[in-house]
């Protein structure tokens, strides 16, 4: 089971990889919002704003978010490092994603 500090270093990886694309002059698509990962294996979330393509302000704890994805620490790491496919883990249910379907559509790019 990986720790809170390797998984808020693979959200901080996440969000560098994103403000990456945006200095390619390649930023994601997608909407403003809050968003959530729940790692029940570790009884905690992390927090962060998705804007203008960047991820902002990560932050372990809970809030209300638009845009709640839950799995395991482990699969965290997995996603985050390219070893586990986004589709293949929410195909097999180890990756849960509740947002609205017009979310889920205009954040797919980042997935």
């Amino acid at each position: 089971m990986a720790d809170r500090e390797q998984c808020e270093a693979a959200l901080r990886g996440l969000a560098d990889r994103l403000d990456a694309l945006g200095k390619a002059g390649r930023p994601p698509s997608a909407p403003n919002r809050t968003l959530m990962c729940r790692l029940p294996d570790l009884g905690t979330s992390y927090v962060a704003e998705l804007h203008d393509g960047s991820l902002r302000g990560i932050s372990e704890g809970a809030r209300a978010a638009q845009i709640t994805f839950t799995l395991s620490s482990d699969d965290l790491i997995a996603v985050t490092s390219g070893r586990l496919a986004v589709t293949t883990a929410w195909a097999t249910g180890r990756l849960k994603v509740d947002a609205s379907v017009r979310d889920l559509l205009r954040v797919r790019s980042l997935l």
